[in-house]
């Protein structure tokens, strides 16, 4: 990123090395990151596949510190690498490519952060590490019937992923229809609606969300669709609506996520980088998601 002032003594988030350059790569990781650029089965026009360029541009912004006390370089404290983006990851061929990637990097032992993309990334990248449970961030049930950004919930309790280890955190009104509010119930899903995300604290409301999708075996997949942030903080987001959670909110959830052993794989979708404003605000907010994963992962 062009512009940004150079200081020796405050180190910029971002720049991680290659998953495939040399033998200081190829060992065991704590994170990796990977972009999963799918838009083609979007229920709206979207510029998704760009998101994952302009969010690791966007980290170059961040300093990858947390303050603590004491102040932890989350560099220096993880293993991090990023492994590109996934080539044409819509479709049957591309869900595959995808599968085969977060396998590969789901077993050298790290958690595996997908860059979306719309939300038909989760569905390969949940399955990729086998995950067991589920656990969304989401204003939408995404139990549509059909092949979309709107189904990946559907799709993943179709292909095997147990219902009873499904935590939707987030769903809102005006978002929703009776038929699909009544599906989810009938699967036995745990609905977590937006009015009691927004009077729950963080970490309380992660440890019963882990306690419900991690029971039994296989990880847990996070799914944070940013559109269940506020349309002040996600513009981006076509989906997203006045009166979502706030940015501090999603971020604060986000972490206490990261925080636990069981997560293995996370998605951040559902954000077009050729419709944000002019100052970058969604995609910096999903820039803050990694750096939020990666945080939970270190000071855990």
């Amino acid at each position: 990123m062009s512009g940004l002032f150079h200081d020796p003594l405050w180190p910029r988030a971002g720049d991680w090395p290659s998953a495939h350059d040399g033998a200081e790569t190829s060992g065991p990781i704590d994170v990796a990151l990977l972009g999963v650029p799918t838009y083609r089965t979007s229920l709206s026009a979207t510029g998704a596949h760009a998101t994952p360029a302009a969010v690791r541009e966007a980290l170059r912004r961040y300093s990858p510190t947390v303050i603590g006390p004491p102040a932890v370089d989350l560099d220096a404290a993880l293993t991090i690498v990023d492994a590109g983006d996934v080539p044409e990851p819509d479709g049957e061929e591309g869900e595959a490519r995808v599968r085969r990637l977060v396998a590969d990097l789901a077993a050298r032992g790290g958690l595996v952060i997908a860059l979306g993309g719309d939300n038909a990334a989760t569905v390969p990248v949940a399955q990729g590490a086998r995950a067991g449970g589920l656990i969304t961030l989401d204003a939408h049930l995404d139990l549509r019937d059909g092949r979309s950004n709107g189904s990946p919930v559907r799709r993943l309790v179709e292909d095997g992923l147990d219902p009873a280890r499904i935590v939707q955190i987030g769903i809102a009104d005006f978002a929703n229809s009776p038929a699909y509010i009544a599906r989810a119930r009938a699967l036995g899903i745990t609905l977590v609606t937006l009015d009691e995300a927004r009077g729950r604290p963080a970490g309380d409301l992660m440890d019963e969300a882990f306690a419900i999708a991690g029971a039994g075996t296989g990880g847990v997949h996070l799914d944070i669709d940013v559109d269940v942030c506020d349309r002040s903080v996600a513009p981006a987001c076509p989906a997203s609506v006045p009166g979502g959670l706030s940015a501090h909110a999603l971020r604060a959830l986000v972490r206490a996520a990261a925080s636990d052993a069981r997560l293995v794989t996370a998605d951040i979708v559902e954000i077009d980088a050729t419709a944000d404003t002019d100052d970058g605000r969604t995609v910096r907010l999903a820039a803050l998601c990694v750096l939020e994963l990666l945080a939970g992962r270190a000071i855990r």
